[in-house]
């Protein structure tokens, strides 16, 4: 079976299913690109996140950053190992783009 994405959810009881993993933020896999429609993209967002417009614009950043830029190759040789065959959670709805659509096919190559 192909692992694949899962929606977090703050509803009573839920929790996250066996042989998944939540890559959402903080954490070590969450998205370090930011949806902030009025920031200029590439602006710093606090001390953590860079700004992009639009949540399409957020994956595709983080898509480059993990397999163009110097930055970000090594979380992404972690994800290979770490994340491999595991089914990956986060708040974004599922008919939609999500970093962790990027992080399921670079982990599962």
């Amino acid at each position: 079976m192909q692992p694949e994405r899962v929606q977090r959810s703050r509803k009573k009881g839920w929790k996250l299913p066996p042989n998944t993993t939540s890559v959402a933020r903080p954490g070590r896999w969450g998205n370090p690109f930011s949806v902030v429609p009025d920031a200029p993209p590439g602006a710093p967002v606090g001390t953590r996140y860079t700004a992009m417009p639009s949540v399409a614009d957020a994956v595709a950043a983080f898509r480059r950053w993990l397999t163009e830029d110097p930055a970000g190759r090594p979380l992404a040789q972690e994800a290979q190992v770490a994340l491999r065959g595991r089914n990956l959670a986060c708040w974004c709805p599922l008919d939609g783009p999500c970093h962790a659509e990027v992080l399921l096919d670079i982990a599962n190559r």
